[in-house]
């Protein structure tokens, strides 16, 4: 194909995509309630437990135009999930052809992988919700109101699913990039101890709560996933031939090596 004919069908396929969001965000207007009644839910379900007495929390909005930007704001997201499996297939669709068939079939099992891998994260994210928001509010003092504006809760939301998704995929890059040849099984096996610490250490800081639970929520599943990317790699490597890493220490300093 030409470049102009790479132009057109690149054109085409965004207008795909662009039609299915907008088709996305008329249905998720159409249940909008539903969808804002799931993302007020973990605020709800600790509502209850820790705003008591002379102790207020409630989420607001501030404008007189807030209510719908907000319903505009979520639509739009949710449109973008719901049109997901159509976006994600139009660019998939133009970038196969330029793929050898081998590629084609890795990348074919990657995405199967990767997208489980991500809503799982996100379900992971939204169970431990209530907590962190549980942990959170308990810091209002007794006698002052807790008014939450709906944008920021819900920015917050968002960057805690989003938090959970992405990190459930880190394992999953360590395994591309050992099939690159970027990285060894070995080398896992010899940062693995340091790797664990940072795992843990991230978890205590992209989780916006203090905590231990909710952490330790995030790092567990994080480590499982990671050793078993290793275990991927120890199996790969096999296969190539590549047990360990070569030792050059033998070598005098002026020797050819087998590089």
């Amino acid at each position: 194909m030409t470049l102009a004919e790479h132009i057109r069908e690149l054109r085409n396929r965004l207008v795909i995509s662009i039609l299915a969001i907008i088709v996305g965000f008329i249905v998720a207007w159409v249940f909008y309630n539903d969808i804002y009644g799931a993302l007020l839910h973990p605020f709800n379900e600790v509502k209850s437990q820790v705003c008591t007495g002379d102790r207020d929390c409630r989420v607001t909005m501030s404008t007189i135009g807030a209510p719908f930007i907000l319903q505009a704001k979520i639509s739009l997201m949710a449109g973008v999930v719901i049109a997901s499996p159509i976006w994600l297939y139009e660019l998939w669709a133009f970038i196969m052809p330029g793929l050898h068939s081998n590629e084609r079939k890795w990348t074919l099992l990657f995405v199967a992988i990767a997208s489980p891998l991500f809503v799982g994260g996100v379900a992971l994210g939204y169970y431990v919700m209530p907590k962190g928001i549980s942990v959170l509010l308990d810091f209002t003092p007794h006698g002052v109101s807790n008014f939450i504006d709906s944008e920021h809760y819900l920015d917050f939301i968002i960057r805690v699913l989003l938090v959970f998704g992405i990190s459930f995929e880190i394992p999953f890059f360590v395994v591309l990039l050992n099939l690159a040849g970027a990285v060894r099984a070995h080398h896992l096996a010899r940062w693995r101890s340091w790797i664990i610490f940072g795992t843990f250490v991230f978890a205590a800081v992209a989780t916006p709560s203090t905590d231990p639970f909710t952490m330790l929520m995030l790092a567990t599943p994080m480590v499982v996933l990671f050793l078993l990317s290793e275990v991927i790699a120890h199996f790969v490597d096999r296969r190539r031939g590549i047990s360990e890493e070569p030792d050059y220490g033998e070598f005098d300093d002026d020797e050819t090596s087998p590089v």
